[in-house]
């Protein structure tokens, strides 16, 4: 065996003024967090109640009782506010509502009502580098002339040429297509994703303090935690000259300087954050989307900043045995130094289902392989399933918090076919065509399988559905001790049951493509990525992703063990 290795303790106060603070950020109820399993919700595709075949805050609701019985800690939801759907939800309209399509504030009040009375805990996806183009403020910033205050709530410059007719520079928007966006009287508004999103200026005070109100208007509501959308990006360096796109791809200023990317400056707007969010018993919590190097995340993570952030690294590897370890021993490293739990996230909404993923070779292309239709190369979906169950028993046992997207617990595929004409993901059309977009793991999900719209709406879905999802139904796995569905129920009780320390050790000599570890309390967890079944170590098995061989473990298949006093 070799050292062991333990994630960040528990945050501690600064001073001594802080002593309630502190004392409350280290009972139970304020850590929560650090080993939860929390479930994604992506509202419009979850579950539709009133039949318009959007999902909305009812429909999330209804389900409470099968977010119960599978055992997550709580629930993320993505964006629910209102919103012309530019990029799904996160061009944002109002930060303080509820789309009328999907419900009501008094809806939402039930829906957190319900899911607390569940004892499972509500984040809210926030997104704060930039709001919709319909914002009120933004409406009023087009009405204003340049250089007014309510154009300074935004990224607004003067284009190049005569009479501004250039955009400010050549830099290209995530989404495909130019960053900048005229307005007809020689300035344009920077949006760094579509141009129905257009990006806050974070060194305005009045945009500070608007958001401030949001954070609180959710926690006074009962929420309990916010994931923050985009957090490396809201401090910009905007000063002239602006540098070129080829500039700033070939830049080589130090760490925190980026123009338009991991500033430093912006953790100081989530140290204003953290006041707020420990003015509350108990503190609410929040995790981090920071795509930044890894050296980068802990100062997100930090006790003074968000307190968490994801980490991605697993769900970009492929299925390996020595990079899954040295992913975990990185990330566990990176959480000692921030004093916050490590994250392990193998899908999500913005990414091919995992499943799929292993199912297709070692280094597909996936953005070439969506464009084939799903088709080239075929995927194995029998072994990405096996290989996907047997990746989530591995992340489910391992020191920190998981996230889970729904519909993984139903081992749902990529829809990588949907035709042209229903998809709705800006990248779609920005990249013109050349890249399909995320719509395949946005796919309405499958509750009934002999109902219309296989239970999720009584309406036409707004993507279809494959026919396939029939047999993935929730109502077809719920008597079948093998489906997926049984087996994330049954891996989440064992792990609630055996969670202890935030720590682990890894057990060397077994063989090439096994990776294993031991958490304290006499649980082992080995998980077997290799061609060639492996014998399983002494101990009662308690938790398997797929058939034993006897004690025998075959690839692409996890198994937990439990020695002493656990084994009872």
């Amino acid at each position: 065996m070799t050292d062991v290795l333990e994630a960040g303790s528990a945050p501690a106060a600064q001073d001594s003024t802080q002593g309630s603070t502190r004392d409350r950020r280290e009972d139970g109820a304020a850590t929560w967090w650090r080993q939860a399993v929390v479930y994604q919700v992506y509202p419009r595709s979850f579950a539709d109640a009133d039949g318009d075949g959007l999902g909305d805050l009812a429909g999330v609701t209804a389900h409470v009782p099968h977010l119960a019985r599978l055992g997550v800690d709580a629930v993320w939801l993505s964006p629910f506010y209102p919103s012309q759907l530019a990029d799904g939800g996160y061009d944002v309209d109002d930060h303080r509502a509820v789309d009328p399509r999907l419900g009501t504030l008094e809806q939402f009040d039930e829906m957190v009502a319900a899911l607390h009375g569940a004892g499972i805990k509500v984040v809210v996806d926030i997104v704060p580098n930039h709001s919709s183009d319909q914002h009120r403020w933004f409406r009023e910033a087009l009405a204003a002339a340049p250089g007014s205050p309510e154009r300074d709530r935004y990224v607004f410059a003067r284009g190049r040429g005569e009479r501004g007719e250039l955009p400010p520079s050549d830099w290209t928007a995530v989404f495909g297509g130019p960053a900048w966006e005229h307005v007809g009287d020689g300035e344009w508004y920077l949006h760094m994703f579509a141009p129905e999103q257009p990006d806050w200026n974070w060194a305005n005070r009045e945009v500070r303090d608007d958001f401030l109100r949001t954070l609180r208007f959710w926690a006074d509501r009962g929420v309990d935690g916010f994931r923050v959308d985009v957090a490396h990006a809201l401090a910009k360096d905007m000063s002239l000259p602006l540098p070129t796109a080829a500039e700033l791809a070939a830049d080589d200023l130090p760490d925190g300087a980026h123009r338009l990317t991991d500033r430093d400056e912006v953790h100081e707007i989530y140290r204003e954050w953290r006041e707020l969010f420990d003015s509350y018993d108990p503190p609410r919590t929040a995790v981090a989307e920071a795509w930044v190097p890894a050296h980068r995340r802990a100062r997100y993570a930090s006790p003074e900043g968000l307190g968490q952030a994801f980490n991605f690294d697993l769900l970009q590897a492929d299925p390996d045995a020595a990079t899954f370890r040295r992913i975990v021993d990185d990330n566990l490293r990176l959480a000692r130094e921030s004093g916050a739990s490590s994250t392990w996230v193998l899908s999500n909404h913005d990414v091919v289902r995992h499943a799929t993923r292993y199912a297709l070779p070692a280094g597909t292309d996936l953005r070439t392989w969506l464009l084939s239709g799903g088709t080239d190369p075929a995927p194995d979906l029998a072994r990405g399933l096996r290989l996907a169950r047997a990746a989530t028993a591995f992340v489910l046992a391992l020191p920190g918090s998981a996230y889970l997207y729904q519909g993984e617990e139903l081992g749902l595929p990529e829809v990588a076919d949907l035709p042209a004409d229903v998809l709705q993901d800006p990248t779609w059309v920005r990249s013109a065509g050349e890249d399909k977009g995320r719509d395949g793991c946005r796919v309405p999900l499958p509750w009934s399988a002999a109902a219309p719209a296989l239970g999720f709406s009584s309406g036409t879905p707004h993507l279809p559905q494959p026919e396939r999802f029939a047999g993935l139904a929730a109502d077809v796995q719920e008597g079948d001790p093998s489906s997926t569905l049984s087996f994330y129920r049954e891996a989440l009780a064992v792990r609630r049951r055996l969670r202890a320390e935030e720590e682990l050790t890894w057990v060397d000599g077994t063989g090439d493509g096994v990776v294993a570890f031991t958490r304290p309390g006499g649980w082992t967890c080995v998980t077997n990525l290799g061609d060639e079944g492996v014998e399983l170590p002494g101990g009662t098995v308690v938790l398997t992703s797929g058939p034993l061989d006897g004690r025998t473990l075959p690839p692409a298949t996890t198994a937990w063990l439990v020695t002493g006093t656990a084994a009872r």
